[in-house]
C-alpha cells in the first residue's frame, strides 16, 4: 500500500509538470527529437512538385502513368530516464533540494514523450542499479513511474554513473533517448557514455546547488560528505580556501562540459537556486536548430 502522502506529492508533480508541459514544452519536444527514419505509407498519383526520386516504377509501368512513393516519419521514440537517487542529491540550499528538481524534470519528460505516443521507461542508480522499469506508454505507466522516483528506498549511497550507463547499454539493445539526470559527482565515465553514445542519443542533465560552487563567509563550519560519511572542518572566512574553493569548481565544470563535448553528449545545466524551465526550453529550441 502506497502511503496517502506519496500519493499526493504523486498528484502534485502530475499537476504542475503536466500544466508545463500542455502549455510550453510539448511542442518543443516533438520538434526537438526526431524519429529512428521514414516508413512507407501508400503509393499515389504523381503530382507537380513531388521528387522524381519517389517515383514507383513498377506501378507507374503498370498504370502507364507516373505514380510516388509516399513516406511518413516513423515518430515513435523511446525514452529512457536514467536518475541519480544517491545521497548526495538530497542537498539543497534552495526551496527544494536536488534530488526533488531531478524528479520534477523527469517527470516534465515523461508526460512529454507520452503526449507524443513515445515510451518511457526508468533507471534509478546510486552505486549500483537501484531500479528499472522497462519502457511503456501511457500515463499510467508514466504516474507509476513518478511513483517510484518519490518512494523507491535506495541501499546505495555512493554515485556511479559509469554503471548506470554500462547497464543502459545492456538493457536496450535499441536506439533509445536518454536523459541521465545527476550531479555528476563521480569517476570515470566518460568512456562508458562515449560507447553509449554511439548507439543511443544521450542527453546529460547536471543538477547542482549554488552552495556547491560558493561558500558563505561563516567563520569555521563542519561538513559531512552525504555520499562517505567523512567529517572536515572548513573555516570559510579564509579568503584563500574561497579562492581555492571558487577555482576548484570551475575546473570541474569545464572538465565535464570539455568531456561531454567531444564525446558527442549533449549537456544542460540546471540550478537550484533557478527556474529549470528556461534551460529546457533553451536546449530543446538549439536543438530544434541544429537538426532541423
Amino acid at each position: 500500500m502506497i502511503p496517502k502522502e506519496i500519493l499526493k506529492k504523486v498528484k502534485q508533480i502530475e499537476i504542475k509538470t503536466r500544466g508545463i508541459v500542455n502549455d510550453i514544452l510539448s511542442g518543443e519536444y516533438h520538434s526537438a527529437f526526431k524519429g529512428q527514419g521514414m516508413e512507407f505509407a501508400e503509393v499515389r498519383e504523381y503530382a507537380l512538385g513531388d521528387d522524381i526520386r519517389h517515383i514507383d516504377w513498377n506501378v507507374t509501368a503498370r498504370a502507364e502513368k507516373p505514380f510516388v512513393k509516399r513516406f511518413e516519419e516513423e515518430r515513435e521514440l523511446t525514452v529512457m530516464l536514467v536518475v541519480d537517487i544517491s545521497k548526495s542529491s538530497q542537498f539543497g540550499t534552495s526551496e527544494q533540494m536536488k534530488g526533488e528538481i531531478a524528479i520534477e524534470i523527469a517527470a516534465l519528460l515523461a508526460f512529454s514523450a507520452i503526449k507524443n505516443s513515445d515510451k518511457v521507461g526508468l533507471i534509478l542508480f546510486t552505486d549500483r542499479i537501484e531500479k528499472y522499469i522497462p519502457p511503456q506508454k501511457g500515463k499510467g505507466h508514466v504516474l507509476r513511474v513518478i511513483r517510484e522516483l518519490l518512494y523507491f528506498k535506495p541501499e546505495g549511497e555512493g554515485t556511479d554513473v559509469a554503471k548506470a550507463v554500462d547497464y543502459l547499454n545492456r538493457v536496450c539493445k535499441k536506439k533509445v533517448t536518454s536523459f541521465i539526470l545527476s550531479d555528476f559527482i563521480s569517476d570515470d565515465f566518460a568512456k562508458p557514455l562515449q560507447i553509449a553514445g554511439k548507439r543511443h542519443d544521450l542527453i546529460a542533465i547536471k543538477v547542482t546547488d549554488p552552495r556547491e560552487s560558493s561558500l558563505p563567509d561563516i567563520g569555521l563550519i563542519e561538513f559531512e560528505d552525504a555520499e562517505t560519511g567523512e567529517l572536515i572542518i572548513l573555516d570559510t572566512s579564509d579568503l584563500a580556501f574561497q579562492e581555492n574553493f571558487l577555482q576548484s569548481t570551475m575546473e570541474e565544470k569545464e572538465e565535464l562540459d570539455n568531456v561531454l563535448k567531444q564525446i558527442g553528449v549533449d549537456l544542460i545545466h540546471i540550478h537550484t537556486n533557478e527556474p529549470y524551465i528556461h534551460p529546457l526550453v533553451r536546449f530543446f529550441k538549439s536543438r530544434e536548430a541544429k537538426y532541423h
